[in-house]
């Protein structure tokens, strides 16, 4: 059995610029947070490697939205990182409704290198009913 105390504390800036990357659609320096080889798994999705989770997160926005991230709260456990929030995803097409899922994400650090992130399990939804 492991046990890990978290401390709630503001969202850091690297995971806001994360964000922000995908807000804006841009796909830029907020990606840095992950180390080159890391993983993400985001519902069914694996993805692996730092540019790998950049280039699908970006196909997969360009599916026709645009999402807005809001971190509710943080909780820091040292080599793992929760959030919980909401992402409001408003579609291109105007008869589409605006959906706002709840988020749930565990970023799980680098042993390494405390700064970078080596796997992300993250949860969205649902979307729609």
């Amino acid at each position: 059995m492991n046990e890990m105390l978290f401390t709630k504390r503001e969202t850091p800036d690297w995971l806001l610029a994360f964000w922000k990357e995908i807000d804006d659609k841009t796909f830029g320096a907020g990606f840095d947070c992950f180390a080159d080889d890391a993983t993400a798994n985001l519902g069914i999705a694996e993805w692996k490697g730092r540019e790998t989770i950049r280039e699908s997160l970006r196909a997969f926005i360009d599916t026709g939205f645009t999402a807005v991230h809001d971190v509710i709260e943080y909780w820091d456990g040292g080599v793992l990182k929760v959030f919980r929030g909401f992402v409001t995803m408003t579609p291109d097409d105007p008869n589409h409704p605006v959906v706002k899922p709840v988020m749930t994400h565990f970023f799980y650090m680098d042993e390494a290198d405390h700064t970078r992130v080596r796997h992300w399990f993250g949860s969205v939804g649902p979307v729609q009913f």
